[in-house]
């Protein structure tokens, strides 16, 4: 507590190493800024340790009190924090508002309402009648869909089409359950194993959570628990147990935490690895060229260092000629994110099979791109006598090197899996020349 001048009240006197949403408010009671945290008290000290920009400065020198809100987990730390934002709109908060990197959450008008994130240069306050929901503007899209797939466990939304809205676009109709339903995470609207009167309380405990309700939720699939199980639906009852562990044991202390002040310097990473672990979304990528035919890239995706077989995908490269890692890699990553558009979610991470001169291809890509987004990007490349996996790790991410080796199998296992998957779409391609 030493690091906070004695002159600014604290609330209870003490920050609690815990998530939330502080409040800073100047001598009259008035909202300077509010932010979310991981850890309300290293988070708030930061602000009195570190250097920081002019705008900073001027901020923490009218700070006279400090309130917070604890919260039980990061997510609902930082949709409180938007709320919070919106309703009181402080000064130094509003002052980063023009900035296009900004983000929405939005819950679709349909019979089959849908999550979706939006850029802020994609909404605008006159739009937002069109949707069901509203949660935003935050800071960070990526903490946004890391929250809609951590807590997809416990209420399984989907983005699924339903079989009948498939066939008015002149499709046959989905046969086969997705990838998500196959892991409970999506209730079967791809199937249409769910009617919209059930999917639609789906969507409301979806919008009860992010509005801050979670302990309803949890009574209430308690109530339906006990309920199934006296009605000896055991199946049904298991479901639901399982449901509700998962929302009583949100686990988000491992994802890539962003607790900006405001403005951060340009440049600066302002991402870290927690210490449990890598368990964001990882894209490996890697270009098979040999002999100069058939270039072929591949991206292979793990989740909580696992692998997603269902979300890799393979590349046939189509704008290079001859054997040329660098434009090849290029063209991949270009036509990757032109996928995120469509519904393809954001990395946490970017995993390059290749040295510095890979790595800063991707890093131009990132860097080209509209919404600017900071996505670190390493590399795994074998050392001089090839007997010795090495990171290649940019000065902007310096700060992860520490997470980064101490997870260094996942990375490998990582690469291994986009270096074998790249070389095995190749061979069939080559296999057709023939």
């Amino acid at each position: 507590m030493a690091m906070i001048p004695k002159a600014i009240k604290l609330k209870n006197n003490k920050l609690p190493d815990k998530p939330g949403v502080y409040l800073m408010k100047d001598a009259a009671g008035d909202i300077l800024y509010i932010g979310k945290a991981t850890s309300l008290k290293h988070r708030v000290e930061s602000y009195f340790t570190r250097p920081r920009d002019n705008r900073i400065q001027e901020m923490v020198s009218k700070i006279s009190s400090i309130d917070y809100l604890e919260q039980p987990t990061a997510i609902e730390a930082l949709f409180l924090e938007a709320s919070l934002i919106k309703r009181h709109q402080p000064y130094y908060n509003v002052l980063e508002k023009d900035d296009k990197s900004f983000s929405y959450l939005v819950i679709t008008k349909e019979q089959y309402p849908r999550p979706f994130v939006l850029r802020a240069t994609d909404f605008n306050d006159s739009s937002a009648a069109a949707y069901k929901a509203v949660y935003g503007p935050f800071k960070s899209s990526r903490a946004v869909r890391a929250s809609l797939d951590i807590i997809r466990k416990a209420i399984p939304w989907s983005t699924c089409i339903p079989p009948t809205s498939q066939k008015l676009r002149g499709t046959s109709g989905q046969k086969r359950h997705c990838f998500y339903a196959s892991l409970k995470q999506c209730p079967g609207v791809c199937v249409g194993d769910i009617s919209p009167r059930d999917y639609a309380k789906v969507i409301r405990d979806l919008m009860a959570f992010f509005d801050g309700k979670r302990k309803d939720i949890v009574r209430r699939y308690r109530k339906e628990m006990q309920a199934a199980s006296k009605a000896q639906k055991y199946e049904l009852a298991g479901e639901i147990k399982n449901r509700l562990y998962a929302l009583e044991h949100v686990q988000d202390v491992s994802m890539l935490s962003k607790d900006d002040p405001p403005s951060p310097q340009k440049g600066a990473s302002s991402f870290e690895f927690r210490d449990s672990g890598l368990f964001g979304r990882i894209e490996g990528y890697d270009i098979s060229n040999i002999s100069g035919t058939s270039a072929t890239g591949s991206m292979v995706v793990f989740k909580h260092g696992t692998p997603v077989k269902g979300l890799y995908r393979k590349f046939k490269i189509r704008t290079v000629l001859g054997p040329d890692d660098y434009a090849s890699l290029r063209e991949v990553l270009r036509r990757r994110f032109r996928h995120s558009e469509h519904g393809w979610e954001w990395p946490d991470l970017i995993l390059i099979d290749g040295g510095v001169g890979q790595v800063n291809t991707a890093l131009e890509v990132i860097a080209s791109l509209d919404a600017a987004r900071m996505i670190p990007v390493i590399g795994l490349a074998k050392g001089p006598n090839r007997d010795k996996d090495e990171l290649v790790i940019p000065p902007a991410f310096v700060a992860l090197k520490d997470s980064l080796e101490k997870h260094k199998d996942i990375l490998v296992h990582v690469r291994d899996e986009s270096h074998r998957f790249a070389i095995a779409y190749h061979r069939k391609l080559r296999s057709k020349l023939k």
